[in-house]
């Protein structure tokens, strides 16, 4: 593993022509003590080569995956057999996945859940009404660990017995945002915590489209709670319509800037959310397990008490 660690961190050569040649070789030490002669003969290219050649002489192959080692992160390479099918099928899969704690159960479904950082307490309700009841269903969460709805749809998933699974812009060994930690550790117990950046790479704003192409890449379904109109949530969406995933939005006040973003996407013909058992039913899943907490709730209530009830709604009276 020390090798393909070495070959994921070589620099000015893409992930796509790592895999072509990657796919040379039947192990991966070959391109390490080939010489350039052989190199040549395998069509590498000149520029190539000598990136290769410099990487081979400066890199500290032992010392350097030590430091892996040491942080408990595991390497996950694209020819892995753990290495998630679904991101193979992208245009530009990552060479390779550092995690802590686990990847996605392949045999799951597995849901992106995306939105505003700033959100209202109507796309906070609902992140939090779909991720607990999409988990209790045995559904995962894929998000990305912001501030918003992607630490309440996490958090949420977490809390329901579910499994969530946070793909980060920066290496998977830092925390960001740093107020997450709690959900940080927890996502490494109840899921996992990956990220394509090798360590030491810092949380900077050009690393995070990259990053939402994994989002969308592992799930089957993405899901937007709340966005506006030029949110960078819709990057997301952007490129789950290119992976050739479904896209669902939920629908919120024609006034609202924060569901602006949401409401276009209906428009332009994005599935609309309207409760998450049809989402469920959607998914091939079955909700007779998921009781809903307003049914839960009403049968609880004298008479009086559903009179107030039936007059209250999401928003403050």
């Amino acid at each position: 593993m020390k090798y393909e660690y070495w070959f994921a961190n070589v620099k000015g050569i893409n992930n796509r022509r790592k895999i072509e040649v990657r796919n040379y070789f039947q192990r991966i030490e070959e391109l390490f003590f080939l010489d350039e002669w052989k190199m040549m003969a395998l069509g590498i290219a000149e520029k190539e080569k000598k990136i290769l050649i410099e990487s081979i002489k400066t890199w500290d192959i032992e010392g350097e995956y030590r430091r892996i080692e040491e942080r408990a992160i595991r390497c996950v390479p694209y020819l892995h057999k753990d290495y998630p099918e679904k991101l193979k099928q992208i245009n530009s899969p990552p060479y390779m996945l550092y995690v802590k704690g686990k990847l996605p159960d392949p045999k799951r479904k597995t849901v992106g859940m995306v939105g505003a950082r700033n959100c209202s307490h109507y796309g906070a309700y609902r992140a939090k009404e779909y991720a607990e009841t999409l988990a209790k269903a045995g559904v995962q969460i894929v998000s990305g660990m912001a501030r918003g709805i992607d630490g309440i749809s996490q958090r949420s998933a977490i809390a329901a017995g579910g499994s969530s699974f946070a793909v980060l812009g920066c290496d998977v060994n830092y925390c960001y945002p740093q107020e997450h930690m709690e959900l940080y550790s927890d996502l490494i117990k109840c899921g996992g915590v990956l990220s394509e950046l090798p360590i030491g790479t810092m949380p900077l704003k050009q690393y995070f489209p990259a990053r939402n192409r994994i989002i969308s890449g592992l799930s089957d379904a993405v899901l937007v709670i709340e966005a506006k109109e030029r949110s960078g949530t819709l990057i997301t969406t952007d490129m789950a319509l290119e992976q050739g995933r479904d896209v669902y939005a939920l629908p919120g006040p024609t006034s609202s800037q924060l569901s602006r973003g949401c409401n276009l996407l209906i428009k332009q013909g994005a599935e609309i959310l309207l409760s998450p058992e049809e989402l469920l039913v959607d998914l091939g899943l079955t909700c007779t397990n998921v009781l809903e907490k307003s049914e839960l709730t009403k049968n609880l209530l004298v008479m009086s008490e559903k009179l107030l009830y039936s007059c209250l709604g999401l928003y403050p009276q």
